[in-house]
């Protein structure tokens, strides 16, 4: 049987070099096939076996064809199918069905058709074609591969797979040697947990990781809410971590993180940005801008630093804050598992900004959900001509009419308010106590309750029935356990002095200036913010505003008494000594 086969492959062999495989036709070879200028000249395309040769002048314009078990062998790629036209002297082949290029690096082309020019190296598959090799597998209807350069290409559109990835293009060219995928046009990578769509991205097989050159989207298919977009950057998908370096932007949880340079983490939903930094909550109405961030998707938290501040966005007046360190976060609510509520935490150097009121702290705690804010670490609040301190401010604000309700001062409580905002002289109602607790109406300071240690210098003025003038009467220095006050348009009236209650009501020249102030008095104009851009300094650092004592009533008053008293020494006798 072996001397059989060895006569039949001797015996074809000798007449496939006796006849002339020379066409009637000239070959028209398609444009890729052309040599590049300095490429080597392959090795002649050799016949290890066929079962049948033909040739006849009616068919493949008189070319040479081989049936039956074709194998061609070239450099150790190994061509198969069911039929071959072989054309000598251009060193070229046409194979026909069930078509099987085996190359020396183990890839494999198998297709309905293939043209092999062994002169440049140089094939074209056609008809459901699929190259394989150890890491993935690509379809398509008509690939072209270059062996020199170890390159496949198309551009009929087609799949690429490998273990755990799917992937979808119009155009692609893979480099088998370094297993890089250059996509081209429209591309769609499907995975389990993702789906990559792009239109420029490179794929490195070895390394499992992604770049892109074009506007790209990686959506999460549990939640095709959170995604992450960029025009460029790259993406492992083995640790699913993705660097962002232009347009970029990462949605989670209905947020919008963007930068300049960002990075997210699909498995940990940890992210990071640097440079132009934004996250917009269009569900809390708020946005935060800085130099750096931080967002936890799984915390649903997020952290801003260098220079940053935050908007929170009301129909009617928004609120502004600033710090050295600002956190958002959500929590689940304690008496409705379903629902969560919203805060934001600034850390050191903290301004807020509302044109109803102007806040500086140390710390500040927002609960936006209920509207409830806390400040820690010497707060002052300004409300109009109205300044309010304490070691510790709570903040309540209405979350419908988006207006402040109260303030609530615990320890060192001290409320300031000009006597007269339209003059420059030194008039100041002041109310302090252990624990205050301040009522507004129409944004405006209305009422204050003071309880425990209460005292209060306020000014009384009375309408003249006559000219219907307000005239000074004088002031009233009160101490109490509890005080209750009335803010008005000019001045602050006590309603209620209970508990050890003690008021004495000085005339103007009765009372000097230093007993028109208390000690801790601390009225402050020019840290107060008087526009929203003054939360970015450490202080607005406003001139001081003069003020004008009026002591002409008491200081005519004290000299009538320091005559009176020069007039009684004068009259007493003069001591002689002897």
């Amino acid at each position: 049987m072996k001397i059989v086969l060895v006569f039949f492959l001797f015996l074809s062999a000798t007449i496939f070099g006796q006849i002339n495989t020379k066409p009637t036709d000239p070959l028209v070879k398609d444009p890729f096939f052309n040599k590049q200028q300095n490429s080597p000249a392959g090795e002649k395309v050799r016949l290890i076996h066929s079962d049948f040769f033909q040739k006849s002048l009616d068919k493949y314009n008189g070319n040479p064809f081989f049936s039956g078990n074709v194998q061609f062998e070239q450099q150790g790629s190994v061509l198969t199918a069911d039929e071959v036209i072989f054309y000598e002297e251009q060193n070229f082949v046409k194979a026909i069905g069930n078509v099987k290029l085996q190359n020396v690096d183990g890839s494999v082309i198998t297709a309905g058709e293939m043209e092999y020019d062994g002169n440049t190296q140089k094939g074209i598959a056609r008809k459901n074609v699929i190259l394989t090799d150890p890491k993935q597998t690509i379809k398509t209807e008509t690939l072209y591969y270059d062996r020199l350069s170890n390159k496949a290409y198309f551009n009929t559109g087609g799949t690429i797979s490998d273990a755990t990835n799917v992937m979808y293009t119009k155009s692609a060219t893979y480099n088998l040697d370094s297993k890089i995928i250059d996509f081209v046009g429209n591309v769609k990578i499907n995975n389990p947990d993702y789906t990559v769509e792009g239109t420029n991205i490179k794929q490195n097989q070895n390394t499992n990781t992604a770049d892109f050159f074009g506007p790209t989207t990686i959506i999460n298919k549990q939640n095709p809410a959170n995604l992450v977009y960029t025009e460029r950057g790259s993406y492992n998908m083995n640790t699913k971590e993705v660097y962002l370096k232009k347009n970029s932007r990462i949605n989670y949880n209905g947020k919008t993180l963007t930068g300049d340079d960002m990075y997210f983490n699909q498995l940990t939903g940890f992210g990071k940005a640097r440079g132009n930094v934004t996250l917009r909550d269009p569900q809390e109405n708020r946005y935060m801008k800085g130099g750096y961030g931080e967002i936890y998707e799984k915390k649903d938290s997020a952290m801003m630093t260098e220079k940053p501040y935050a908007v929170k966005i009301l129909e009617k007046d928004s609120m502004y804050f600033s710090a050295d360190r600002i956190l958002a976060y959500q929590k689940v609510d304690e008496l409705n598992p379903l629902k969560k509520k919203s805060f934001l935490r600034t850390y050191r150097k903290s301004r807020m900004y509302k044109s109803n009121i102007q806040l500086r702290t140390d710390s500040l705690t927002f609960n936006e959900t209920d509207g409830i804010m806390n400040l820690f670490g010497k707060p002052i609040a300004w409300s109009g001509e109205k300044q309010v301190t304490g070691d510790k401010i709570e903040a309540y604000f209405n979350t419908e009419n988006e207006n402040i309700d109260s303030l609530k001062v615990i320890g060192n409580a001290f409320a300031i308010s000009k006597a007269d905002s339209l003059n420059l002289k030194d008039e100041f109602n002041q109310i302090k106590g252990k624990l205050m607790i301040i009522y507004y109406k129409d944004n405006d300071i209305n009422l204050a309750k003071v309880i425990g240690n209460a005292q209060a210098i306020t000014y009384a003025d009375d309408e003249n029935e006559k000219t219907k003038e307000v005239e000074r009467i004088g002031i009233a220095l009160s101490t109490c356990g509890t005080i209750e006050a009335e803010f008005e348009a000019r001045r602050v009236q006590i309603i209620s002095c209970n508990i050890g209650a003690q008021t004495d009501i000085f005339p103007m020249s009765q009372i000097s200036r230093e007993k028109r102030f208390f000690s801790d008095f601390n009225w402050n104009t020019k840290d107060r913010l008087r526009k929203w851009q003054d939360i970015f300094v450490d202080s607005p650092n406003y001139e001081e505003i003069q003020y004008v004592s009026d002591d002409a009533l008491f200081n005519a008053a004290q000299k009538v008494v320091d005559d009176a008293k020069a007039a009684e020494e004068a009259k007493k006798p003069k001591r002689v000594r002897k």
